[in-house]
């Protein structure tokens, strides 16, 4: 059992500490902090048994944390990643890890240096039909992989006051990129290997935030590869990630994590069903199993930090997807393909 700090109280959060609080074997929260202080917060680290601390830097100071677990702006991530290793603390970080691969880098060496173990949110690589995909593809029963495609929306952004940060163009670019898209291009990076170029138009048509609604992408994977990602923040909520390959091809459908949706369904209801096609023969359509994926992250985090199996995203991925985002952002911004970095 680790004990940790949730830093970052906001909606997601407060579905941290519920996936795990009370009920894990693996990690408890006992601390809590965040910049927006409330009696909703009071409330809920009163509920959760935990103490609230009154600064980042206060958490970083307590011998009772043994690690942080970061729901923080995507700006304050590598920052806070390196505080964290510094102060000798194991660090969960949500995602994206950072905007940019030399704040990646920076975070990575820092916990390198510390011989702390980092962690990230990527929660979907840890659902059983992801892991029988990745199986598929490297037992070469779905063929050579020709294509990735996904699409994930939801309406949070129509919902965003002005001041929230999530409303905050410099913090989340290219709309549903960072809150949704980034799940989608570490699966193509866990499946397919390193992204070489990307394609990115974004804009914004609906949302009365400065933030873009509408957002496509298009990727060239180092093997050869391609691939699509289309987000969307204004619209209905749903998911959906197919490979295709030689041999067939194997689509997978769910929902995404929406602001306002309970905390169980948040969890659980990410994935629904599965469709696998063969070149030849008829389609098997199957219903996907039901785990809390957030909570298999935080686990496997909490037994890599005891000493236990290495976390599952290794260090060189969270860097690579950090370097794909920012050429996402660049390539938007100028309006022409761009290499990842």
């Amino acid at each position: 059992m680790i004990d940790a700090a949730i830093v970052g109280l906001g909606w997601w959060g407060r579905t941290l500490v519920e996936t795990v609080q009370g009920s894990s074997d693996h990690i408890r929260f006992v601390a809590g902090a965040t910049r927006t202080p409330s009696d909703e917060t009071s409330r809920f680290v009163h509920m959760h048994q935990m103490k609230l601390s009154e600064s980042y830097q206060a958490v970083l100071a307590d011998p009772c944390v043994k690690a942080v677990v970061l729901a923080t702006p995507h700006s304050m991530h590598a920052r806070q990643v390196m505080a964290a290793a510094r102060a000798g603390k194991h660090v969960f970080c949500e995602k994206p890890f950072a905007l940019t691969k030399a704040d990646a880098d920076a975070a990575v060496a820092a916990t390198t240096k510390a011989g702390v173990t980092l962690g990230l949110g990527y929660n979907r690589r840890f659902h059983p039909e992801m892991t029988a995909l990745r199986e598929k593809i490297r037992s070469g029963e779905i063929g050579t992989v020709l294509h990735f495609e996904a699409t994930m929306t939801f309406p949070n952004a129509l919902f965003l006051k002005a001041d929230a940060w999530r409303a905050d163009r410099e913090e989340t670019p290219c709309g549903g990129l960072t809150p949704m898209g980034v799940h989608a291009i570490d699966g193509m990076i866990d499946l397919g290997g390193e992204i070489e170029q990307v394609f990115c138009q974004s804009v914004r048509r609906v949302v009365q935030v400065d933030s873009d609604d509408t957002t496509s992408m298009l990727f060239r994977m180092k093997n050869g590869a391609s691939g699509y990602l289309g987000t969307m923040t204004a619209t209905g909520p749903g998911f959906s990630f197919q490979v295709y390959g030689s041999k067939g091809s194997l689509r997978l459908e769910g929902m995404t994590h929406v602001a306002g949706a309970s905390s169980e369904e948040r969890r659980t209801r990410l994935f629904s069903t599965a469709k696998w096609q063969p070149i030849k023969g008829p389609a098997e359509t199957w219903e996907a199993a039901r785990l809390d994926v957030t909570r298999a992250c935080l686990e496997a985090f909490a037994t890599a930090a005891a000493g236990g199996t290495p976390f599952l995203i290794p260090t060189s991925e969270m860097v690579h997807g950090a370097a794909v985002t920012e050429a996402v952002v660049k390539s938007a911004a100028s309006g022409k393909s761009e290499k990842v970095g």
